[in-house]
């Protein structure tokens, strides 16, 4: 069993930033952080592997968020920059996941929240215009 809790969410400008914390209670193989807008799905937006060598993030975020892990802390991160509306979400960190492979043969944690076994409660980020 894996405890996760996030913090870091809040209010801010478009083109403003926020770090996203995810405290865990172990440092499994893949961590990743998904979001959920009102009315919409859920989207893996990044994850990592342990070691740091396994990177995903989505086209919404690429270039704009960060995703990064300190495993002496047991702690995920999200260092989101150029914050937009559509990014307002709830977001969620997630652990235990399994690696997949991309159309182009390289590995990646995977993005797919069912694969998941282990979520946080969510922290709130609301991007104003």
């Amino acid at each position: 069993q894996v405890q996760l809790v996030e913090s870091g969410g809040g209010s801010v400008q478009a083109g403003g930033s926020l770090r996203l914390s995810c405290a865990a209670s172990a440092s499994p193989l893949c961590m990743s952080w998904f979001r959920q807008g009102t009315g919409k799905e859920r989207e893996g937006i990044a994850s990592l592997s342990t070691d740091g060598s396994k990177i995903y993030y989505a086209d919404s975020v690429k270039g704009r968020f960060t995703i990064s892990r300190d495993n002496a802390k047991k702690t995920l991160y999200l260092q989101m920059s150029s914050l937009k509306p559509e990014d307002t979400a709830m977001y969620y960190c997630a652990a235990g996941g399994p690696f997949s492979r991309s159309n182009s043969g390289s590995w990646y944690c995977s993005s797919r929240g069912n694969e998941y076994n282990y979520w946080g409660q969510g922290t709130q980020v609301t991007v104003s215009s």
